[in-house]
């Protein structure tokens, strides 16, 4: 089983989001954040968050790239937990066992993107605006040879 974290290439996530991610977070696209947004939100850090950032699921910050990485069936359970519990706090949902599918098919999406690629596979999201709502691309990009794990923070499967 497999889902990502956050990952750090450089220092630019510092300068370019409102909240950067911490390096080695869980995190999934979190594209709920922007679905009641229009172009006037759209402005200075907040577009940088909207167009490529991926949400953390422990500080609640923006990451550019996330990595594919092994997860437990303990650590998915907890992040299933934490994502309903941040549904009902922040965004309004009416109990814990309400929220609960809506975190689980968001976390399932990003596991499902995860899935068949190679650990240390880097993710890149772009988002845009449409008439319809929040569109999102995503990319690839496989580990080359120098080894990730010397960057990548990953938990343990034991």
């Amino acid at each position: 089983m497999k889902l990502a974290r956050t990952i750090r290439l450089d220092d630019s996530d510092g300068n370019v989001f409102d909240h950067p991610a911490e390096m080695g977070e869980w995190a999934i696209s979190g594209a709920f954040e922007f679905s009641d947004w229009s172009e006037d939100d759209l402005k200075g850090k907040a577009r940088q968050a909207f167009s490529n950032g991926w949400l953390s699921l422990e500080s609640w910050g923006r990451a550019t790239f996330v990595a594919v990485t092994p997860i437990t069936e303990h650590e998915l359970e907890a992040l299933i937990n934490t994502l309903a519990e941040k549904f009902v706090t922040d965004y309004g949902a009416p109990d814990v066992e309400t929220a609960r599918p809506v975190a689980e098919e968001e976390i399932s999406h990003m596991r499902d993107m995860c899935e068949d690629q190679a650990d240390n596979t880097l993710l890149v999201v772009l988002r845009s605006l449409t008439d319809v709502g929040v569109h999102e691309q995503f990319r690839y990009i496989e580990a080359q040879s120098a080894e990730l794990e010397s960057f990548a923070v990953h938990g343990s499967v034991d």
